[in-house]
């Protein structure tokens, strides 16, 4: 009987083992498929670069507010860096809000903003009369709050 049993048993070896081999293949594939497909960590920005956003300079405030944040003053100083250096050209304010809220309210404080950058930047050296202001423009779609709350700065 152990000469029956010695062929079958070694099938049955080969057979888990195959198994076991496969087991062990379709595992090491797939963590080197997910180590391929996973994606960077983001960088953390507080504006975007003017080559980001076609030429354009970006101030994000904190909610409800109107006060520049601390983070302003890189923008600014490049902003107005460029306008003195062609007092030719003509520095484009634009302040944005959401549709959320009381429109009247989103737009007078988007104004404010706009304002708060316009002054900012007569006081880095930029003349009034070069500085545009636009009327404030709503946000589309569902995106990140923060790109409600913002003024864009385009030296033209």
């Amino acid at each position: 009987m152990s000469d029956q049993e010695a062929p079958e048993q070694k099938i049955a070896l080969t057979v888990i083992g195959l198994l076991v081999a496969i087991v062990v293949a379709a595992v090491l594939g797939l963590g080197i498929s997910k180590a391929r497909h996973q994606p960077s960590a983001p960088a953390a920005t507080t504006t975007a670069a003017p080559a980001e956003t076609g030429g354009i300079e970006r101030i994000y405030f904190a909610l409800g507010q109107d006060t520049l944040p601390p983070e302003a003053a890189d923008v600014l100083a490049r902003v107005a860096k460029a306008a003195r250096a062609n007092t030719a050209s003509v520095v484009s304010v634009s302040g944005f809000h959401d549709a959320s809220g009381d429109l009247a309210t989103n737009q007078e404080l988007a104004k404010r903003r706009a304002q708060q950058v316009r002054h900012a930047l007569e006081a880095n050296g930029v003349s009034g009369p070069q500085i545009v202001l636009n009327k404030p423009a709503q946000t589309k779609g569902d995106g990140d709050p923060a790109e409600a709350r913002r003024v864009d700065i385009r030296v033209e």
